[in-house]
């Protein structure tokens, strides 16, 4: 799975005002993001608002990503819950063609002990017709994976890979020294992606790549110098992303750089007027 090394860009779900799904605002982010130098797309992650699409809606998306990729680069695609037997069934019911992976997120809200995500990891992995890459993300699931954890899981030939997304580099440390040779450890923060370089990770599943792909490109595959000064670029960037949850920050500053509107589906709002003008003068000042 070397071709899930570098850059994946989790892609943000465009709406319109009535909150339809914008597929012309789609196809422009995905010729964007690949023009950009990204490795790999990663379709309905939490960035792509999966949670407030319907099942239907969640074929379509894919079907389109598909179509717009075209074989340009390989996809991923989001697969996960707090259900173990609900992830299984829709395993059951997505056509796989074209994609190379799934990223399935740890359980969310159940707060299951260690030995439970194994279990679930476990019959994932078992009944996936496609590799699985590990999600593990406590700020939203409230759950963290150990490292421990991770490294057993590693173990399971159909588990390829980890987006670490703790914030904890001590564990990803713990992960990187014990882990098997071509288990890909993928950091799941934008800002940690060359500290991740640095102890052995592989790339980044990143939410900024959206509308900074050739920053990201520079960063996994540039020259240390060049990787240094596009990591760093990211700080101006970065908490106006977060400030009021993911994906408001960027689908905000996709507005402003004309490729899709910033709306989207309840319980998440249009950035604030405060956080608009923020993001508008930081793009402004970075052309």
């Amino acid at each position: 799975m070397i071709q899930l090394k570098g850059t994946g860009v989790a892609l943000v779900t465009p709406f319109h005002d009535d909150c339809s799904i914008d597929f012309e605002g789609l196809k422009k982010l995905i010729d964007f993001v690949i023009d950009g130098g990204v490795d790999y797309l990663v379709v309905l992650g939490t960035t792509g608002e999966s949670a407030t699409l319907a099942p239907a809606e969640k074929k379509q998306v894919l079907k389109a990503c598909l179509e717009y990729n075209n074989g340009r680069v390989p996809v991923v695609y989001g697969i996960g819950g707090n259900n173990t037997q609900g992830v299984l069934n829709d395993l059951t019911k997505t056509d796989f063609t074209g994609i190379s992976a799934i990223l399935s997120v740890s359980p969310f809200y159940n707060k299951p002990s260690q030995a439970g995500i194994i279990a679930h990891y476990t019959a994932i992995a078992d009944n996936s017709p496609v590799p699985v890459i590990l999600y593990n993300v406590p700020g939203r699931t409230m759950s963290n994976m150990t490292a421990a954890t991770t490294v057993r899981l590693a173990d399971h030939p159909n588990i390829i890979g980890m987006k670490e997304a703790s914030g904890n580099l001590e564990q990803c440390m713990q992960i990187a020294a014990k882990k098997p040779k071509d288990f890909m450890l993928i950091s799941g923060d934008d800002l940690m992606t060359k500290a991740m370089y640095s102890i052995g990770g592989c790339g980044i599943i990143s939410v900024l790549a959206n509308a900074l792909p050739s920053t990201f490109k520079a960063i996994c595959h540039g020259t240390e110098k060049e990787s240094l000064k596009a990591a760093l670029s990211l700080l101006d960037y970065n908490s106006l992303m977060f400030e009021e949850g993911n994906p408001v920050g960027i689908k905000n500053l996709l507005m402003h750089m004309d490729i899709c509107g910033d709306q989207l589906r309840l319980p998440m709002l249009r950035a604030s007027l405060e956080l608009n003008r923020q993001i508008k003068a930081l793009h402004q000042k970075s052309k």
